[in-house]
């Protein structure tokens, strides 16, 4: 029996091209809610950014909160049960080495407030193609994380390039979701970390739960949930380890997901 459902959000709840929820989406939410299975947000995005989201979004009334790649966790209430920032000496070795040899950008993402190390035409251009150059940051020293909670930083390489990244970041993995940039986030930490975490906290069993995500730092998480769900977005890749394949997210895939688990 499914007791709780964690969802990615872009490309999962949000269609990339729209940027908005299907309707389909949140009628199957909704009926949900009023089973008492508990919806819970597992995403990539620092806190800050869900105020950039569609209204439908914001006004659902949500569970809990997995973000930064389980970094950083908290109950709708505000209840913080799940935090684990960037050691400082992670930092120090990392941020000397990126000011003298990085020419791409690095943004530093903190609880309220992210900043790059310089501004970068490829970045612009990324943020522009997918209308979202309300995410552009600002540039700041990156010595600012010696004194500031630092939960996730993020260079805009190939993948190809995140082993020389990481040679200077002793103590951070890769949660890549995307082939533009890399979501580094402490060693051990991940989507599952704080979803057990959040699952410890209500006595629900790991196999009750589903999770539901289309991009790579998905694929940790979809290995870890009980029942396991690839939007039909998902690359071939992230598919592999899916329980199950549903649909598209533009093409009501959420709510096709449930259908075929008898959820709704």
């Amino acid at each position: 029996m499914i007791k709780a459902v964690f969802f990615d959000i872009d490309g999962t709840l949000i269609s990339m091209k729209t940027r908005v929820m299907c309707q389909s989406t949140l009628d199957a939410l909704y009926e949900l809610k009023k089973k008492g299975i508990r919806l819970w947000i597992a995403s990539g995005r620092p806190p800050v950014h869900l105020t950039l989201l569609a209204k439908e979004f914001n006004a659902f009334p949500w569970d809990g909160f997995v973000m930064m790649n389980g970094q950083y966790c908290y109950e709708a209430n505000g209840t913080v049960f799940r935090k684990e920032p960037i050691s400082d000496a992670t930092l120090r070795s990392l941020v000397p080495w990126i000011k003298e040899n990085c020419d791409y950008p690095v943004t530093f993402f903190e609880l309220d407030h992210s900043y790059d190390i310089h501004f970068n035409q490829s970045m612009y251009d990324y943020l522009s193609s997918i209308n979202r150059l309300d995410q552009m940051p600002e540039c700041e020293d990156p010595e600012r994380s010696y004194t500031h909670d630092t939960y996730q930083i993020c260079p805009y390489i190939s993948a190809e390039k995140d082993a020389e990244f990481l040679s200077h970041a002793p103590g951070l993995m890769s949660a890549r979701w995307s082939p533009h940039f890399a979501d580094m986030i402490a060693e051990g930490g991940g989507k599952p970390q704080g979803i057990k975490a959040a699952l410890e906290r209500y006595g629900i069993k790991r196999e009750e739960c589903m999770t539901f995500g289309d991009g790579g730092n998905d694929i940790t998480m979809l290995e870890y949930a009980g029942t396991g769900v690839a939007m039909g977005n998902a690359s071939d890749e992230v598919k592999k380890h899916a329980d199950y394949i549903t649909a598209d997210c533009e093409d009501d895939g959420i709510f096709k997901a449930f259908k075929h688990f008898g959820l709704i």
